[in-house]
Parts: structure tokens; sequence; C-alpha cells
């Protein structure tokens, strides 16, 4: 399967642009951004997230 090259790159770009609108794709990048960032904290403190969250549990 042939890689895209920067002129079919660029192409796509424009008709996603013309699609959604300037500010509707900075929404949605800004949004996918933000999702990968709390994805990758949590994978690095998910463990740590877990003892802390059983710590402060009041024991009955």
């Amino acid at each position: 399967m042939p890689s895209l090259g920067p002129t079919e790159l660029i192409i796509i770009l424009v008709i996603v642009l013309l699609l959604f609108g300037v500010g509707r794709v900075s929404r949605i990048g800004g949004e996918l951004g933000s999702a990968v960032r709390n994805f990758r904290e949590g994978l690095q403190n998910g463990g740590e997230k877990k003892s802390e969250d059983a710590s402060e549990q009041p024991k009955a």
C-alpha cells in the first residue's frame, strides 16, 4: 500500500477545512489533544490513583 505524499495530505486538509470550517477543525483538534493528554496521564498515574483512592476510603 503506497504511503500518502505531501500533495495528498494538503488536498485532504483543504477538503476537511471546506467541509467543517476552520473554527470547528481547531476545536476538534484541541479536544483531541486534551483527550490524548488525559489518556497518557491516566496510563502514567493509573496505579498511583488506585492506591490513593483505596487509602482515602473510610473503613467501616
